[in-house]
């Protein structure tokens, strides 16, 4: 195994990061309070048993492991092993600092320490919405699945979901099947694929997204997994549809995960007689705790501006050109017979596209080098759900880029 290979598979920075998180009792919540007060992981395996100890939740049982941890043998055996495994297996290992690393989960309480990949993820996977639902789903659950995993495919926005039997597996499929982006979340490690008979249509999902996984490369799937699971496939996404679920589905902690962490909440109704199927997501829609759903649109509507610029592009995909010879198309922003000449032709000397309100106070934000999306949350009066969406639409229309750490700036060339 050569170095090079290794290095493909992961960041030195990174590295720091894998070996806290294969110390014991270190787990995400905890890494954020050592990260917020040391800065790095680096300077985690740096600091000094008294140093530890300082930081809220950090006890000297905890200090002494970490600390004990750096320059151990065992623990540089475990991470090199770590990665050749990951190598072996074709998977890349990110952390938080890492600028593939999914930002959406970087505004959670509990983003994972490091995540192995399969495959390849995109900035524009941020515009994702999961598709969760019962293992064991009705005809007609198969078909909504699949139904909604097309369309929201076809729209342009990636579908998440965890790669289970029944509800999962069909929005995977749907989603490609429309030629659309598909990430599967699965709560074991990635050197195997759970169920087994999904096999074949992971190695699928490899090819237009992505498998991803928080557990070490030879996890197996266990109960306590799957929670964890769940709530990286809601932090990940914009909303999430929950698609039949009995009264006690797993679905139902996705659900509320992504309430917690203000994710929109949908779910589609079923069929009354059939409780073991449909309570739960009843019970979701009758309390107030998800928005019933019928349609794309249902959901395109409350995904504020990039549900807006998703239905526009979805409405018009032959829209005609109007752009002039050497212009840079804009891959998102199509003409509109509503615009008038004037603006058109603005639009085309500053490379700026019509924007709404809310992109216009965040980009603004960003142009005064307010990177982070808690300041330009504060600067703006926005609530952080709604920048991270508006950052999203942002980078689809090549105004902003993502630096590592959840940073953001405007794109080279751009005028504001």
């Amino acid at each position: 195994m050569t170095n090079d290979r290794n290095n493909a598979v992961i960041s030195a920075r990174a590295r720091h990061y894998l070996a806290l998180q294969l110390t014991s009792d270190v787990g995400p919540i905890r890494m954020g309070r050592l990260i917020a007060h040391f800065g790095s992981a680096e300077a985690i395996l740096s600091a000094s048993m008294q140093e530890l100890e300082r930081v809220e939740g950090i006890g000297s049982r905890i200090a002494a492991s970490i600390f004990a941890s750096r320059g151990d043998s065992e623990t540089t055996q475990s991470v090199e092993r770590e990665i050749e495994r990951a190598a072996a297996c074709g998977l890349r290992i990110l952390c938080r600092e890492d600028s593939d690393y999914p930002h959406p989960l970087l505004n959670t309480p509990d983003p994972p320490i490091c995540l192995y990949v399969r495959g390849q993820l995109r900035a524009t996977d941020s515009v994702a919405v999961a598709i969760v639902g019962t293992r064991r789903c009705s005809h007609y659950g198969r078909e909504q699945a699949i139904r909604f995993g097309e369309m929201l495919g076809g729209a342009g926005l990636t579908v998440i979901s965890g790669l289970a039997r029944g509800i999962d597996g069909e929005a995977h499929r749907g989603a490609m099947q429309a030629g659309g982006r598909t990430i599967a979340v699965l709560g074991n490690g990635l050197g195997s694929i759970y169920p087994h008979e999904h096999k074949s249509l992971a190695d699928q999902i490899t090819t237009c997204g992505a498998l991803v996984s928080e557990f070490p490369v030879d996890s197996q799937p266990a109960p306590e997994n799957f929670p964890r699971r769940n709530r990286i496939i809601a932090g990940m996404s914009l909303g999430i549809i929950v698609i039949e679920a009995g009264a006690r589905s797993g679905a139902l902690i996705t659900a509320r995960l992504a309430h917690d962490y203000n994710r929109e909440v949908f779910a589609m109704p079923g069929r009354v007689d059939r409780p073991g199927l449909t309570a739960g997501v009843h019970s979701l829609i009758r309390d107030g705790q998800a928005k019933l759903i019928t349609c794309l649109e249902d959901v395109l509507d409350e995904l504020g501006d990039v549900g807006q610029i998703m239905a526009r592009a979805d409405a018009v995909p032959e829209a005609k050109d109007t752009s002039k010879p050497g212009d840079a198309p804009d891959p998102i922003d199509t003409p509109q017979s509503t615009v008038d000449n004037k603006n058109a032709a603005q639009q085309g000397a500053i490379g700026v596209p019509n924007l709404s309100g809310h992109e216009r106070a965040v980009l603004d934000a960003v142009a005064d080098e307010i990177d982070d999306p808690e300041s330009i949350a504060e600067t703006t009066g926005l609530d952080v759900a709604r920048v991270m969406g508006t950052l999203t639409s942002l980078q689809i229309k090549a105004l902003v880029r993502q630096l590592p750490g959840s940073r953001f700036v405007v794109s080279r060339g751009k005028k504001v």
